[in-house]
């Protein structure tokens, strides 16, 4: 197996964890020296080693040289890659995005990726910590068919708590949606808008993450893979069913946020027309006042008799509040306001 040296990447804190466990025994290490891991590696058992932090080159250098990794694929866990499943002669690949929605945050994500072998699982991960804690106390306290099961089965369960969070952000946008829509009724202001927009690009987000997930899944159901066991083939043909679902949901949102930009669009619009439409009664209201005014205030000589009269101001001014007067009630008469 041909190996090409690594780049090494900025200094960042490295986890690595082996869990062995078959029916009777179960063992948990952790340690920053990928020798020691490698050394506990059990035969007559199943081995999931984890690793958190893909900036230390030897660290995967000895995995990949220990497993016989094909070099291409360890720059595919390195680099970030669309969600996909490739079948090597030794071992399965399978990378993925795992997503975490923190309140009042936005979308954050990382990629990970498995190897699956005969008894061994390998999962790279770019950030410490993910969804799988309490998953490993079921496999300690042997909760459950995994302990019972080979490693494709923790594959699968694995990649279901991967998928099942997919729908804890789906449905916390689904929230985010219906509080938008009523906050627009109340508050067309920019913040509105921007929180709509966010929330399309969080969904786009997901449509390019959801597709190849289910594409990728798909292939583990239909390829055969000889690596996965036929009983289990039910189990990932679960998980395709539920990235279909997703996906279901997921034009849906995609619909009622564009929705939400015509509502949020058409309020705009509705409370301009009110602002030009009140401007224009003002308007319209004061230029036959605006007129009697201009005609009076002409600097010419003339000759107002009205100008002379003892009562030609209050008269005026009458006269103005009556065209006033009668303006607006016309304007009411037909509902204008």
């Amino acid at each position: 197996m041909e190996h090409h040296h690594l780049p090494e990447k900025p200094n960042e804190q490295v986890i690595l964890e082996l869990i062995t466990y078959n029916r009777e025994k179960y063992d948990m290490f952790t340690s920053s020296d990928v020798d020691v891991l490698l050394k506990n590696l059990s035969e007559e058992r199943i081995n999931w080693i984890n690793l958190d932090g893909l900036n230390v080159s030897p660290i995967i250098e000895k995995i990949q040289a220990h497993f016989c990794l094909h070099s291409l694929m360890v720059e595919d866990i390195l680099n970030d890659q669309r969600p996909k499943t490739e079948e090597f002669e030794d071992y399965l690949f399978v990378t993925l995005k795992m997503l975490y929605r923190i309140e009042g945050a936005e979308i954050d994500y990382e990629q990970i990726s498995f190897v699956l072998g005969s008894n061994f699982l390998l999962s790279f991960q770019e950030k410490e910590g993910d969804l799988f804690n309490a998953f490993r106390e079921r496999i300690r306290l042997d909760q459950g068919r995994v302990r019972k099961k080979k490693a494709d089965y923790l594959l699968y369960r694995l990649i279901d708590i991967i998928v099942d969070n997919y729908y804890n952000v789906l449905d916390n946008i689904g929230e985010q949606i219906e509080e938008t829509e009523e906050c627009i009724r109340t508050d067309t202001s920019m913040e509105t808008f921007k929180k709509i927009q966010q929330m399309k690009k969080e969904l786009i987000y997901l449509h390019k993450a959801l597709y190849p997930l289910r594409d990728a899944i798909g292939k583990l159901v239909k390829d055969e893979s000889s690596f996965i066991q036929e009983e289990n083939v039910r189990y990932f043909s679960d998980v395709y069913d539920h990235t279909i679902h997703l996906i279901d949901s997921l034009e849906t949102y995609r619909d009622l946020t564009s929705s939400l930009m015509d509502i949020y669009i058409n309020t705009q619009n509705t409370r301009l027309n009110e602002v030009i439409r009140l401007l224009t009664i003002i308007s319209t209201i004061f230029i036959p006042l605006t007129f009697i005014v201009g005609v009076y205030g002409m600097n010419f000589k003339h000759n107002f008799p009205e100008i002379e009269s003892e009562y030609g101001y209050p008269i005026v001014w009458m006269v103005m509040i009556a065209i006033a007067g009668s303006m607006i009630a016309f304007f009411r008469h037909k509902k204008w306001i």
